[in-house]
């Protein structure tokens, strides 16, 4: 699609960035770690900040911001090997885009040359991003049980990894 285009965040999208992240925990708060509550108190001084020590991607659709995807490389010595693809989320319009696709690609392209593997984390029940993560060449390697919890249901995770040394996926 013509219309989309996938650049890194800059301390400048601060409120599109915190407009985004918000919708992202309120329409799907079982998928992530923080919650509405805790971000949306939060000045937008802060979402500069996680845009300026993050490597944070936007999708954008026809000029706006419809989607994010976060990549973070672990430090240590015995961990720098490893990234971890964080905070993802496309907006329903922009879902079926191939949005979701350019910037887990996007996300991908970054850590190749920093890190060895990219790792994420997907709840179990959310059948469209394991299936996007699956065609993108990540594969399971665990599965949490309880791995989050919200309004008293539990929520099991499955953890997932692409290695980034074995073909061109």
């Amino acid at each position: 699609m013509s219309g989309l285009r996938i650049r890194r965040l800059e301390p400048a999208d601060a409120a599109l960035y915190r407009e985004i992240r918000l919708e992202a925990l309120q329409r799907n708060p079982e998928a992530f770690g923080s919650t509405f509550e805790r971000e949306n108190a939060q000045p937008l001084s802060w979402f500069e900040a996680a845009i300026s020590r993050a490597d944070i991607f936007g999708g954008f659709l026809d000029g706006t911001l419809a989607g994010i995807a976060g990549f973070a490389a672990q430090e240590g010595t015995k961990h720098g090997h490893k990234g971890l693809l964080w905070a993802m989320y496309v907006r329903s319009a922009a879902r079926k885009s191939g949005l979701g696709k350019m910037l887990v690609a996007a996300v991908l392209d970054h850590a190749r040359g920093r890190v060895e593997m990219v790792q994420l984390s997907v709840v179990s029940e959310n059948e469209a991003a394991r299936r996007l993560y699956d065609t993108m060449g990540f594969v399971a390697y665990g599965y949490e049980k309880r791995a989050l919890k919200h309004d008293g249901r539990y929520y099991d995770e499955v953890l997932m990894v692409k290695f980034l040394d074995e073909g061109l996926n």
